[in-house]
């Protein structure tokens, strides 16, 4: 009689990879300080760009709403129209100013934060 005890091993990268791809799902997230670092970034201009992008849809929206009035209703509410336009380039134009004065307020907010992070990560 023969006695075999040879030991079989398969090694597959790729179903490691898949395991702990799923195992890190499970996994309570811990936010590294990388992370934390990016989130306090975007979080800068995020406000920003709602609060422009509010302005902005809200200004095209009543310049709309003048241009309609000066060519469905000319000989009635040409003068109004035209107002209502000037208002909604006017909103429209205030988006950008409003997006980086906030980015810059909220720049000088977040900075110590940001600034003590990049110094605690690069050492």
């Amino acid at each position: 009689m023969e006695n075999n005890k040879a030991f079989e091993y398969t090694y597959s990268a790729k179903e490691q990879e898949e395991i702990e791809k799923i195992k890190r799902k499970y996994l309570p997230k811990e936010e590294s300080k990388l992370e934390l670092l990016r989130k306090l970034d975007r979080q800068v201009t995020r406000k920003g760009e709602v609060v422009s992008l509010i302005l902005g849809v809200v200004g095209c929206l009543i310049m709309g709403g003048g241009m309609s009035m000066c060519m469905v209703w000319i000989d009635s509410l040409l003068i109004p129209g035209i107002l209502l336009g000037i208002l909604g380039a006017v909103t429209m134009g205030m988006a950008y100013p409003a997006y980086t004065r906030i980015t810059q307020k909220e720049r000088a907010r977040l900075a110590p934060q940001i600034l003590a992070l990049t110094e605690e990560i690069g050492q």
